[in-house]
């Protein structure tokens, strides 16, 4: 390959402002066609982004000759099976995330990426990121000393505004989304906590619905013991009061602590009795950094920037809170 030249399956509201104008804003990348079973939908979108062709089916998305590598943005539950016809044609995926609804799909998927010998990545963006690549810099620097715990809050109103609002709410929708709010977010914040801190030695959880209106889970909780002894107590709550939301994690050492959220754009670094604080520049499209790396990847000049073996780790870890064995 010279160009990647992508198709996405799925062009919702994710990709109009957080990944779709990417793809042509990269060297090498050309955004070919979309698709959505809604024709029109997909044509409005082909026709406001100057995408040369739409499609209302998948499969004659994967196997237009022009197109060369995927991008899956359907809601969960579409994952999986859109992976797998994608790497059985011999095209490259780079997926959502949660990568799909639990982590036996998940499995699924990466024996397929390995029968076939196609490259698959899962978004898991923040990886890429300046801010977070700066937390992962001040950790591997031992600003704050020897890490001991990680404590991290993720409490919001229902209806939050951090979620995208769509028509259809298939968030709500288990059998869509794998479980509520909790599988919507959560996967940003476990990724990063194994990217810090390596290998998951064992996690648990529990997960109860207190709004009896709907069929998710609305809070979770959930600790994992990483092989380095680090230890991570996260909590999840999407009915709080308005006045009580919080997104904030804190990462705390011998000598200090690292806290930034994951939906916010500072980081504060307290050492000893020295406290700094580092701010970032909004993106203007949040996968854009992630996506350079997946061109790059693609066409053999970078190692993998998020695998499947990495997101499945946050799978499990998922199931383990949840009890989604």
């Amino acid at each position: 390959m010279e160009e990647i030249r992508w198709g996405i399956i799925g062009c919702g509201d994710v990709t109009e402002v957080k990944s779709g104008p990417a793809f042509n804003k990269l060297p090498n990348s050309k955004l070919v066609a979309v698709m959505r079973r809604d024709a029109e939908k997909a044509a409005d979108y082909a026709k406001r982004h100057n995408v040369p062709k739409w499609y209302d089916n998948a499969t004659a998305l994967i196997n237009d000759p022009e197109i060369n590598a995927i991008y899956i943005a359907t809601p969960p539950l579409q994952h999986e099976a859109y992976t797998l016809e994608a790497l059985a044609a011999g095209k490259p995926v780079y997926v959502e995330k949660p990568m799909t609804l639990n982590a036996a799909s998940a499995q699924r998927m990466i024996d397929a990426a390995l029968k076939h010998d196609v490259k698959l990545v899962v978004a898991h963006y923040r990886r890429a990121q300046p801010m977070f690549l700066e937390v992962k810099r001040l950790l591997t620097g031992n600003s704050i000393g020897d890490v001991r715990f990680v404590g991290l809050k993720m409490l919001q109103p229902i209806n939050p505004k951090l979620v995208a609002q769509t028509a259809q709410n298939w968030r709500m929708d288990p059998a869509i989304s794998g479980g509520g709010l909790f599988h919507d977010l959560a996967p940003h914040q476990l990724d990063l906590m194994s990217y810090y801190f390596g290998a998951v030695q064992n996690a648990m959880g529990i997960a109860t619905r207190q709004q009896k209106n709907t069929h998710v889970d609305d809070l979770v909780v959930g600790q994992i013991l990483f092989k380095n002894g680090v230890v991570f107590n996260g909590t999840w709550c999407f009915s709080v009061s308005s006045s009580d939301q919080a997104d904030i994690c804190e990462i705390y050492g011998s000598k200090g602590k690292i806290s930034f959220p994951m939906f916010g754009h500072k980081i504060e670094l307290k050492h000893e009795t020295k406290t700094q604080t580092i701010n970032f520049e909004p993106l203007d499209h949040v996968q854009q950094p992630m996506i350079e790396q997946v061109v790059k990847y693609f066409l053999g000049q970078a190692e993998n920037p998020c695998s499947g073996e990495e997101a499945l780790i946050t799978m499990e870890v998922m199931d383990a809170f949840t009890g989604n064995f």
